[in-house]
């Protein structure tokens, strides 16, 4: 986070991510890739810097009211109703991703579900939004690329639409999310990578390195941005 002055000396708060942006501008308070720097229409395979959108983790007990509410087993993600994605990141836990600049509005929607649930249990909700690095690898080939620095099956029938697991990725813990994407020929094999924020840049590099031969396009981000 840093400040900059704005006119009449009032000072805006501009929120940076660890991934250096290309052309950067400024959406939604924070300093990200600009669309006119993002992959050409086609490209083959795309990296894109998702770290503004919301992230909330959410632990409570894993057959409790909480997890009955969320309704995502592990292992699974989702979204639900609101259009945010629910991850069944590990036994009682949960990531669930909103709208960039939504932080706020997240965290209370997740706190009512969590007074309105049946039953005694301590549901804990934590905003990590600048805590944590997100980027989205989406393409045809992004399995194979993916598969280079991840020991994971990657294959449709082990990993499917909607899979979520926590693995290394070039030798870093790191979150991962078949989220795929539509496309005009259909959909499109799409990953969701998450992991701490001070590793964010050398996780975006490294899938940008394991790309390279794919021909791999860094993409601008676009709001709400999931």
């Amino acid at each position: 986070m840093s400040i900059r002055m704005g006119s009449g000396c009032v000072a805006d708060l501009i929120a940076r991510g660890p991934v250096r942006p290309v052309e950067p501008t400024i959406v939604a308070g924070w300093e990200v890739t600009g669309t006119a720097a993002g992959a050409p229409a086609g490209a083959e395979l795309i990296l894109t810097d998702l770290t503004p959108v919301a992230k909330v983790l959410v632990r409570a007990s894993p057959d409790g009211a909480m997890a009955g509410a969320l309704g995502i087993p592990f292992g699974r993600a989702a979204r639900d109703s609101s259009g945010a994605m629910v991850t069944g990141s590990g036994p009682g836990e949960w990531l669930v991703l909103g709208l960039v600049g939504e932080g706020k509005a997240l965290c209370r929607r997740l706190e009512d579900m969590a007074a309105q649930a049946e039953g005694e249990e301590l549901v804990s909700i934590l905003d990590l939004t600048h805590g944590r690095a997100l980027m989205r690898l989406t393409g045809h080939s992004a399995p194979s690329a993916l598969a280079k620095v991840c020991g994971i099956d990657l294959a449709d029938k082990r990993t499917p639409d909607g899979a979520a697991f926590r693995s290394s990725v070039a030798k870093l813990v790191t979150d991962v999310v078949r989220d795929d994407q539509a496309s005009a020929s259909g959909q499109v094999p799409s990953y969701l990578l998450h992991c701490e924020r001070s590793y964010g840049q050398y996780l975006f590099d490294a899938i940008l390195d394991a790309g390279a031969e794919f021909g791999i396009d860094i993409g601008g981000f676009r709001a709400p941005g999931i």
